[in-house]
């Protein structure tokens, strides 16, 4: 338990990892200690071979579990065993003989611009709450942000000046993230009708709840499914998918695939990548409709 201990105080505190992540990985070790003491008894994770691993995988299947958290899952482990193998508690990884399950392609869902734009319009005769939340779905398509970027917003993180918001991202990490003119002046009318119901200006949080609190993700979550659920009838209505659909339209657009991975803050250019199926599709069904031969 100390090594694990360990472990964990190293992806915080090292890492860096954010409380979502610590919380991922915590669950899922505990997920699998739990299956190796009923399973084999006090065996200790230093000593775990690739047959307990592969039977852990068997019964996360048997259980139900889609391949894609069973690979996110596996790559918690892997995290772990390198750690291990770092520290010198194992003289080798027990997962080099372990293969992940294949995962079929799935494309990112996203709202088209039709139904976009109905969800762009400003209400007419807004109080706090409602701007609020119209506010909230416009910068996360004019940002993409992730939904825990946004809710850690600052006041103080956008700058009028230089017409751009900095965010703090996976990692700790900084980006500036450039913000329109339009929503540059629909944020300032916003901090005006937060500002007329805080009278006080020792509250930094951006966004608030209705009972003036900091907001946090689960409300947000709340907000952009309604917002979205009166333009469009997508099954998932997620931030994520306004995060989506900020890349794709960027794309379509003829934006450089480089520039939208520093805006969405990724690390790794292939997970950017997945956005040109999109575009793919798109010219696949384009194709299909005016070729004569299609």
């Amino acid at each position: 338990m100390d090594q694990l201990q360990s472990f964990y105080n190293y992806i915080e505190f090292e890492k860096r990892y954010s409380a979502h992540t610590l919380t991922s990985y915590r669950n899922d070790l505990g997920g699998f200690s739990d299956f190796l003491k009923h399973t084999y008894g006090d065996i200790s994770l230093c000593d775990v071979r690739h047959i307990h691993i592969r039977s852990w995988l068997v019964q996360l299947i048997s259980d139900g579990i889609q391949p894609r958290s069973v690979n996110r899952k596996l790559s918690t482990l892997k995290s772990l065993y390198k750690f291990f193998l770092k520290n010198g508690h194992i003289a080798k990884s027990p997962l080099l003989k372990v293969s992940a399950p294949k995962v079929s392609k799935r494309l990112p869902v996203f709202i088209d611009e039709a139904s976009m734009a109905k969800l762009l319009v400003a209400p007419e005769q807004p109080d706090y709450t409602t701007y609020r939340d119209y506010l909230i779905v416009k910068l996360f398509y004019s940002t993409g942000l992730r939904v825990s970027e946004l809710s850690s917003l600052k006041v103080s993180q956008i700058n009028f000046s230089q017409k751009n918001i900095k965010v703090l991202g996976k990692g700790n990490k900084e980006r500036i993230v450039p913000l329109e003119d339009g929503i540059l002046e629909e944020l300032k009318f916003y901090m005006d009708i937060r500002q007329n119901i805080l009278r006080r200006d020792d509250i930094v949080s951006l966004f608030l709840t209705n009972t003036l609190k900091a907001i946090y993700p689960r409300v947000i979550h709340q907000i952009v499914t309604t917002q979205i659920g009166t333009v469009s009838k997508l099954e998932k209505k997620s931030p994520h998918v306004l995060r989506h659909t900020f890349a794709t339209h960027l794309l379509n657009h003829g934006a450089e695939i480089n520039a939208i991975k520093e805006l969405l803050g990724h690390s790794n250019l292939s997970a950017t990548q997945i956005y040109t199926h999109n575009s793919i599709e798109k010219l696949k069904n384009a194709y299909k409709k005016a070729h004569p031969k299609a």
